[in-house]
């Protein structure tokens, strides 16, 4: 496995994961009750390759049934009836299940006195509010899967910013980095302000095959992020990545050029959604304009503000690059203009002048 500090473990006996049998059918079971705004839920129903709509139908081949349970696109009235699914993984009485977790976890050891941060739902007997750290604790070790949905489940997020009261973290911050859930997986980490529809889709497949003894686990890097997802950067896959190296720079939203000296953190931010666009491929923060302000990032919001000021690393590597990119710029433009114009011999004269001998021999 992969610690937090980034070392690699070999362990030489398989893993839970790897001894088991595929289900046939699991729960989803997920909890937006975190300090959220519910936009990573509604980003996922963007979703279309797949959509949620196609793993709860049984549309994808080789996935075991899913049950989805969500606030959001539950068919329940809500109340009680809405929680008895919750209420039976915790006493044990459902498995499998995957616990799928929206919004940051505050703190509930630092209110000295009544109160609580969140709830989701009341206690039977006492009417009192169940925190989700009340359910967390009794549902994630039960989990077979555990999956952070957005930034602030998997890394804190906007309520975690320096100055916040509630104490708010990630979800692997609460359970532990080296946490494990009963099918030998780590806390599985989408990160995103909100995530990005088919990142979570697509990461979350993945499990479920996995579920089904049809896939290995998920590979992860050290912050527990799906590597194939965020192994590359944002600058890496821009539009606007070759106006860099040619010292091309954006002075305002309207250009398309390199907008770093607008604010944008692209070149050192772990992100795909340049590539990937935002929904059926299009959009995404540079592609319409948008400075890329690191939402995708565990030091998110704090390390990348304020959010429209020049990176402090791109004043550095605008002027190392400007000399270079001003003669690239220069070279490349003749180029242009050389292959900017067809060769000679294309006319209608009478005399063949492409170099054509009927009579050469090698």
């Amino acid at each position: 496995m992969t610690t937090h500090s980034g070392t690699t473990e070999v362990s030489q006996e398989p893993s839970r994961a790897e001894r088991r049998e595929g289900f046939d059918e699991i729960t989803i079971l997920w909890i937006s009750e975190g300090m959220s705004c519910d936009g990573d839920t509604v980003s996922v129903t963007a979703a279309a390759q797949p959509s949620i709509e196609d793993v709860v139908l049984g549309l994808i081949p080789g996935l075991p049934k899913v049950n989805l349970v969500n606030k959001v696109l539950s068919p329940s009235l809500g109340g009680e009836d809405f929680l008895a699914p919750y209420r039976a993984a915790a006493r044990g009485d459902l498995a499998p299940f995957i616990l799928v977790i929206e919004g940051s976890i505050p703190n509930q050891n630092i209110i000295k006195g009544d109160g609580y941060w969140t709830s989701f739902g009341n206690d039977p007997d006492t009417g009192q509010p169940q925190t989700l750290n009340w359910w967390l604790d009794r549902l994630a070790p039960k989990a077979w899967a555990v999956v952070a949905i957005g930034t602030c489940a998997t890394y804190g997020g906007i309520h975690a910013m320096a100055g916040n009261p509630t104490g708010s973290m990630g979800l692997a911050d609460y359970l532990g980095w080296d946490f494990t859930s009963q099918g030998g997986l780590p806390v599985v980490n989408v990160p995103g302000c909100p995530v990005q529809p088919e990142n979570f889709m697509e990461t979350l497949v993945w499990v479920l095959q996995h579920a089904a003894g049809a896939a290995p686990p998920p590979p992860l890097d050290h912050m527990l992020r799906p590597q194939w997802l965020f192994g590359k950067t944002v600058h890496e896959g821009c539009d606007r990545g070759s106006y860099y190296e040619q010292a091309s720079f954006a002075r305002d939203y309207n250009s398309p050029k390199c907008l770093v000296k607008t604010g944008c953190w692209g070149p050192v931010v772990n992100c795909n959604v340049p590539k990937r666009g935002w929904m059926s491929g299009i959009g995404g923060c540079p592609n319409v304009g948008g400075v890329c302000i690191g939402c995708t990032m565990p030091g998110f919001p704090d390390a990348f503000m304020p959010f429209m000021d020049e990176p402090p690393g791109g004043t550095l590597s605008s002027l190392v690059i400007k000399p270079y990119g001003a003669v690239v710029r220069r070279l490349r433009g003749l180029t242009n203009d050389i292959v900017n114009h067809e060769p000679k011999w294309r006319h209608n004269k009478r005399k063949l002048t492409s170099g054509y001998d009927p009579h050469w021999r090698a």
